[in-house]
């Protein structure tokens, strides 16, 4: 149907409704062409020509109350006429698309046309080689090559084939198990996605797919509306139409200023009930996909999506940013229309570092065919004066091919292609075994991302607690009853307003129904705080059902619903006697403030006094929150009928209202919490706490959650102080006020989202530490999407989580439980460790087999290591090791240490450590054997042998030596971070195991059976023993290795850095590019002008400290301090001495130079002047001075940022 074109489509549909025009009154075009009206056309339009919404229920034959009958043929036929409520979804790329992409990698590239060459040339044998000319032809002996491989040279290039194939199939065949993967996990969250519907007067959940024309849905706060429709009855509803029209502000829809619905779209408040008018490709969103041609791509999608809820009209125009970390250089935006795969961070550095080994690589090869040249041609036609005759011709030239042939080995040897192959595979598979933990994966990099998290913003409401509500304690009659009374004990006139309050003034969507299994607990559906009151009435031995029935949710006179602003949710109906009565609900401390009076022991109404008020919050609220309780006051207010009062007057409605009584409903923090909150303090993570609860509440739950302990010096604020904390007095928030403020902050309570997103926002913008920060967000409600896109890594909740915030979220939870998250912290750490190990292993062979083809080509004219050798080599290194080192799975032990910064050099200073030791063991081994090896084993040496020799035993253990070392070291490399043991837990990694042993037998089967085209002579049992020895060395080494500190090596540093330029993405940048609103721009202007004159004080501050160091050798003066604050004048210069320094792994290794350099360097390479972000740094370069070198002191470096 997706491929069907639009014409085709309708005209299909035309003949159906005229088969079908006495079934329904009305065809698929009119009812489209309704659609497209807004406000009051379309209530015009609905009058004139259906005599409004009843009459076109009436043509579509479903009753407004009552919903379809739910008859299967009539079903049936509806979808035939109006269509399934399906977009179908792009056909995925094929295998062999998929097999093309990989086939464009640059390097394979290179591979593909040195074997077609040489296998060309092996084909090609020169007339000169059957004649004796050979001997004329200069030096024939130099190296030349043997008749083993003059024989078996096709198989060089062949070979080069081979494991282009394997790769390329390997590489196509993770893209396509990913791409599966991803329609399955599409496919399982579209069928997750339920939808209220009424059936026979039935409220059914249905799969949104389900859907058809004619349907009464429920719409309510939260929910993404799966099609296009006419509200019918709606409650204070405000729709979020953004992703359609880009339109920011929030819609109001009543039934008769502007009924519209549309598919696509979010109902930010209220609630109602809608009739289908448009499913699938019909529907607004529906035909805007079909102009894609059905969804052009599931990503871009989601990225427009984004992109228009951020109301950032002007974005859309730039072609999308794929999730590539924003690595498009200007080649990438020319081919922007090319299907682009996601790319991570992680995956941007490595594809940097590959591109720099690959170019090193390069130059060794072109170095080493030039030598080799030159040296035969010196040779021969130099010292030997030989003339170039025209029949020796063809022997020149296969003597140039080998020449080059030796040259591509280098570079293939060099070119380590595992790399982005390693990432794959170990993001895939982590992926994999995440569904089990729970972790829903939609975005690939967010995995590894959240190896690097320092924060995460959790919410606490099922997050932290198990989102169970029970009614435990009540003040009511102004008795506080610690359990929930026995009905008889209460006045029966506030029993019976209270069990109406409850039941009128929630949602009628919110039940307790009957428990799933025997014995279990009842099932809470709806808003589980709703559900607790709920329940408080069935404790109270009443029922709400039938009070419910007696007034359907069509007769309630107004509703406001409950908002993030409200923080309330009120009711209002019509007494008999025409009169009006509010029942109000909420927040105990919002809602008692606008009480007037509060009903006494008999059930009356008796004066509230301010000073009652504050009693009671001592006496009864606060004991109730510090116990954890979330206190809910319950009130109402009557009205007389006439005159009738302004509903839209909301401020002296919800005023002077009777308090009933003030309920403590529980939540009980989820068993496993605790315990996952303090692995995560472990880790270096610091768990923030945002909630919407009264800070008594959030601080007792956060210390049984153990986010803070007793005795720590932190911050439990609620928004408004927070708001007050870092707001000027313009109410605009700074970064400087903000940094005083989060790095204590552990609690924040009654936030609102936005306070979520500006928390958010300025803990990722900080420069006061000397790493970016990398925030993961927990959210649930439609109002944390902000927040969750803002995040590094956005976690929405499975099941509580509305549609709109698993549209903004990276990982969804499928079972909304804070240790999951405990588990994708693991994962992300896994992945980065996998590379990691990959890397110091690769690097390793690469250095040595680079330097052994090289030297030994220069001195012997001929590579110790043979082409095919090598290529068996490298897809031992690459494609085994790949697969063997990124399939560990993760151990507890990674969440013992700190999180690795934004900005950490892929490879640390203990792995460089690890691949020169190792290399050097390696060279002095290969070396040795390659120049005395024939009188250690007393055979005949294999070096300049003649022409059509057969393969040397020496040649050969020297490549077996060489294998055995990489095998040995492939243990090595799977710990980095120096341990001893290298064998912890290698069996429960069966890939591993099997690798290396599979690995072995090939090598023997090689060594005995390879022959000539693999230039190997078998090797007796003694030699086999020696060569297994050397190898064994590498694990005793290895241990040698380790008991080198770091600090000794300090010519490592650089090294380590490899990729420091590279390190901060562009994504960075390009991020804060889509958030500058249009004030922000202005705001630019001025800073820049700021930043000049900060950079003069900063050029002065230098010339002083200058000066002073040069007085002072060595002694910090004591007020030195000071007078660069008398200097700056400002008192918000003056930086706490308690700079959070959040030490990483290296800093064992960490020196006064490597911080000064950090110091002196802007915090990042900001290319749109953000203040925010390019924190100023006046940087006190106190070269001299003791106190510099201690990492702590505030000396160090004095960052500063607007």
């Amino acid at each position: 149907m997706g491929d069907m074109s639009n014409s085709d489509f309708y005209a299909k549909n035309q003949r159906n409704e005229e088969n079908h025009a006495a079934e329904f009154g009305c065809s698929v075009m009119e009812l489209r062409s309704l659609m497209e009206l807004r406000g009051s056309e379309a209530v015009v339009k609905l009058l004139e020509d259906y005599m409004g919404v009843e009459g076109l229920c009436k043509r579509l034959k479903t009753s407004p109350t009552e919903g379809l009958a739910g008859a299967p043929i009539d079903l049936d036929k509806r979808k035939e006429i109006y269509g399934k409520n399906l977009i179908p979804p792009k056909k995925p790329k094929t295998f062999l698309q998929l097999v093309w992409e990989a086939l464009q990698d640059v390097t394979l590239i290179i591979l593909e046309v040195a074997a077609l060459i040489s296998l060309v040339l092996s084909f090609y044998h020169s007339p000169g080689e059957s004649d004796g000319h050979s001997a004329n032809c200069g030096a024939a002996a130099s190296g030349a090559e043997d008749e083993g491989e003059a024989d078996a040279g096709w198989i060089e290039g062949a070979a080069i084939l081979l494991s282009v194939v394997c790769v390329v199939l390997v590489t196509a065949f993770n893209d396509w198990s990913k791409e599966k993967q991803f329609r399955g996990l599409q496919s399982r969250i579209e069928q997750e996605q339920k939808f209220q519907v009424v059936r026979s007067s039935q409220v059914i959940q249905l799969p949104v797919s389900d859907i058809v024309v004619g349907d009464i849905a429920q719409i309510k706060y939260g929910d993404l509306l799966p099609a296009d429709g006419i509200l019918i009855q709606g409650n204070d509803l405000k729709i979020d139409e953004s992703s359609l029209t880009g339109e920011s502000d929030h819609v109001k829809k009543s039934a008769d200023k502007d009924p519209m619905l549309l598919s696509g779209t979010h109902v930010m408040e209220g609630s109602g009930r809608m009739v289908v008018t448009a499913v699938g490709v019909n529907s607004q969103t529906g035909i805007i996909f079909t102009l894609l041609g059905a969804g052009t791509e599931e990503e871009e999608k989601k990225e427009k999506k984004v992109k228009k809820q951020d109301g950032a009209a002007a974005m859309e125009m730039q072609p999308l940013k794929s999730a590539e970390g924003g690595e498009t250089d200007e080649k990438e935006r020319k081919k922007v229309s090319a299907p682009k795969k996601e790319k991570s961070v992680l995956q941007g550095k490595l594809t940097k570092l590959a591109v720099q080994i690959g170019k090193a690589g390069l130059l060794m090869s072109a170095i080493t065919v030039i030598i080799l040249v030159l040296y035969f041609a010196i040779e021969n036609f130099v010292l030997r004066k030989q003339p170039w005759l025209p029949e020796c011709t063809p022997i020149y030239i296969q003597y140039f091919v080998k020449f080059f042939i030796i040259g591509v080995t280098v570079l293939v040897v060099a070119v380590p292609e595992g790399l982005p192959l390693a990432v794959t595979i170990s993001l895939a598979y982590s992926v994999k075994k995440m569904m089990k933990d729970n972790n829903l994966v939609r975005h690939l990099d967010a995995c590894e991302t959240m190896g690097n998290a320092t924060a995460i913003c959790s919410d606490k409401t099922g997050t932290l607690t198990t989102n169970r509500m029970t009614a435990v304690e009540v003040y009511l009659g102004d008795v506080h009853y610690k359990e929930i009374p026995e009905p008889g004990v209460l006045p029966p006139k506030s029993l019976d307003l209270l069990v109406h309050s409850i039941s009128i003034n929630s949602a009628y969507t919110t039940k307790i129904l009957p428990p799933d299994k025997e014995g279990g607990l009842p099932k809470q559906v709806g808003n589980k705080t709703e559900c607790g009151l709920l329940g408080l009435v069935l404790d109270l031995k009443r029922d709400y059902q039938p009070i419910r029935n007696q007034l359907p949710e069509e007769k309630l006179y107004k509703v406001y619903t409950f908002n993030s602003v409200r923080k309330s949710m009120s009711t209002v109906v019509k007494l008999p006697d025409g009169s009006f009565r509010m029942y109000s609900k909420g927040a105990s401390e919002i809602v008692l403030k606008k009480c007037g009076r509060i009903l006494n022991e008999v059930g009356e109404p008796r004066i509230f006094r301010p000073r009652d008020k504050d009693e009671m919050v001592k006496k009864v609220i606060e004991p109730m929150a510090c116990n954890g309780l979330r206190t809910i006051c319950v009130a109402y207010r009557d009205f007389s009928g006439d005159p009738e009062p302004n509903w839209e007057d909301e401020g002296n409605i919800l005023t002077d209202l009777v308090a009933i009584c003030v309920v403590g409903i529980e939540d009980p923090v989820r068993p496993e919490v605790p315990d996952a909150i303090l692995k995560c303090q472990r880790a270096g993570i610091t768990v923030r706490m945002v909630t919407g609860d009264n800070i008594n509440t959030a601080r007792a739950i956060a210390i049984k959650c153990g986010i803070i302990q007793p005795g720590e010096d932190f911050l439990c604020i609620d928004g408004k102080e927070f708001n007050r904390r870092i707001r000027n007095e313009k109410g605009e928030v700074e970064q400087e006020r903000m940094d005083k403020v989060w790095p204590k902050l552990r609690v924040l309570a009654r936030s609102s989202p936005t306070d979520k997103h500006t928390l958010v926002k300025g803990i990722i913008d900080s420069t006061m530490v000397e790493q970016r920060q990398v925030v993961a967000v927990t959210g649930d409600g439609t109002n944390d999407g902000p927040a969750l896109k803002k995040a590094d890594v956005g976690f929405a909740m499975g099941i509580a989580g509305t549609d709109v915030a698993k549209e903004a979220s990276d990982i969804i939870l499928t079972d909304d439980n804070f240790s999951s998250i405990v588990k994708a912290v693991m994962w992300g750490r896994n992945v980065y460790d996998s590379i990691s190990k990959f890397l110091q292993f690769q690097l390793t062979v690469n250095v040595v087999a680079v330097i052994v083809a090289f030297t030994g080509a220069c001195i012997t004219q001929d590579s110790p290591l043979k082409a095919v050798q090598m290529l068996w080599v490298n897809l031992i290194m690459d494609t085994f090791a790949s697969l063997a080192l990124a399939t560990e799975p993760p151990t507890e032990s990674l969440l013992r240490r700190k999180p690795y910064g934004r900005n950490k050099p892929l490879i640390s200073s203990t792995m460089t450590k690890n691949i020169f030791g190792h290399g050097v063991y390696q060279l002095v081994i290969i070396f040795t054997l390659l120049f005395v090896g024939e009188q250690i084993f007393d055979i005949d040496s294999g070096r300049n042998a003649p022409l059509h020799s057969p393969p040397s035993e020496h040649y050969t253990i020297i490549f077996n030596t060489f294998v055995m070392m990489q095998l040995f070291n492939e243990i090595n490399a799977r710990k980095i971070h120096g341990e001893r043991n290298v064998f912890d837990g290698i069996f429960r990694n069966p890939i591993f195991c099997s690798i290396v042993f599979g690995t072995f037998a090939v090598q023997i089967f090689i060594v005995q059976f390879g022959g000539k085209p693999f230039s190997c002579q078998p090797l007796d049992l003694e030699k086999w023993m020696w060569c297994v020895f050397l190898g064994l060395g590498e694990l005793v080494w290895g241990q040698v290795i380790a008991s080198v500190p770091n600090s000794k090596l300090r010519f490592l540093r650089r090294a380590g850095q490899l990729t420091r330029k590279d390190e901060l993405p562009e994504e960075d940048v390009n991020e804060d590019n889509d958030e500058i609103d249009h004030a922000e721009r202005e705001l630019r202007r001025g800073q820049i002008l700021w930043f000049r004159g900060l950079n003069r004080i900063q050029t002065q501050i230098r010339v002083v400290n200058a000066f002073r160091s040069s007085l002072y050798e060595g002694l910090e003066k004591p007020d030195s301090r000071s007078s660069i604050h008398n200097f700056m004048t400002h008192p918000e210069f003056r930086i706490e001495d308690s700079t959070p320094d959040i030490p990483l792994i290296d800093d064992m290794d960490d020196d006064p130079a490597r911080r000064r350099k950090y110091s002196s360097q802007p915090s990042s390479p900001n290319k749109n002047n953000n203040a925010i972000d390019s924190g100023i740094n006046l940087t006190i370069d106190t070269s001299k001075s003791a106190a510099s070198s201690s990492p702590t002191s505030p000396l160090h470096s004095l960052e500063t940022s607007l």
